[in-house]
């Protein structure tokens, strides 16, 4: 037990037992569905979202980060990379981040929780910035970049429906946010070399896919990464916090008052 400042504390136990999955599961499906609804619902005029569009490519120009067509191109000529470059982008997204949320509901559900509302927070937070700074992707910017995921895999309109899509929801880039948020969830909750190295592996492998395949730009996808850490790290604060719970009055009193015994 802890007094702090007044304040009679009773530490909470540090692990969470279990979570149910079944309510877990319809949680995040109409939090999902709520979330592509809204991104949806707010579509921007092209005209905005191009104009925001090359706002950030001269960004990226002033840094000398612009470098999105010429890695495209480098892939275009390679068939088999292009291919595996759109499965990435399909497969290793929606199916990867259920995967892992029902593993850590299951083994590790401390972690699963702080995934989640990881999640739920930077969604929230996104669905703000989509609306209020739309963005074109590159291959809608007139940058002369290919859509190589819809015009090679016709898996991801059966995913991500047309009515789902927000085609101005570029920055951030929560594919790679997301992507990174399970291999923090993954690396925090086992040691497991293979799966420390899927850890990594997921954003690195997102963040090499969304460029090339004329989705994201490079800083869309550093504000996803930094927008989705930023929230781990606040959800994860929060839930220490709520490790300790003010003591009953009774129960303080009941304490024996060591001080002064020694």
């Amino acid at each position: 037990m802890a007094v702090n400042g007044g304040t009679r504390l009773r530490p909470r136990g540090n692990n969470v037992d279990r979570v149910r999955l079944l309510p877990q599961v319809a949680v995040m499906v109409a939090a999902v569905a709520a979330y592509f609804l809204v991104r949806g619902a707010t579509q921007a005029a092209t005209a905005e979202a191009v104009r925001n569009a090359h706002s950030v490519v001269g960004l990226e120009r002033a840094l000398g980060l612009f470098h999105e067509p010429g890695w495209q191109a480098s892939v275009m000529g390679m068939p088999f990379l292009r291919t595996v470059l759109n499965d990435i982008y399909i497969w290793g997204h929606w199916p990867v981040i259920a995967v892992t949320l029902i593993w850590l509901a299951r083994r590790h559900p401390a972690v699963y929780l702080r995934a989640r509302d990881t999640m739920l927070l930077s969604g929230g937070i996104g669905l703000i910035i989509f609306t209020a700074f739309p963005v074109a992707p590159p291959r809608l910017a007139g940058l002369g970049m290919s859509d190589t995921v819809t015009a090679g895999a016709h898996a991801y309109r059966v995913l991500q429906p047309a009515m789902f899509t927000n085609q101005y929801a570029a920055m951030p880039s929560l594919h790679v946010g997301w992507d990174l948020v399970m291999g923090l969830a993954i690396a925090t909750a086992s040691g497991h070399l293979l799966l420390r190295l899927i850890a990594v592996t997921l954003p690195v492998a997102m963040v090499i896919t969304v460029l090339c395949t004329a989705n994201h730009y490079l800083v869309d996808a550093i504000a996803g990464a930094a927008l989705t850490t930023l929230c781990w790290l606040i959800v994860g604060s929060a839930r220490r916090a709520r490790r300790v719970e003010p003591l009953p009055r009774g129960d303080f009193d009941r304490v024996p008052a060591l001080a002064g015994r020694r």
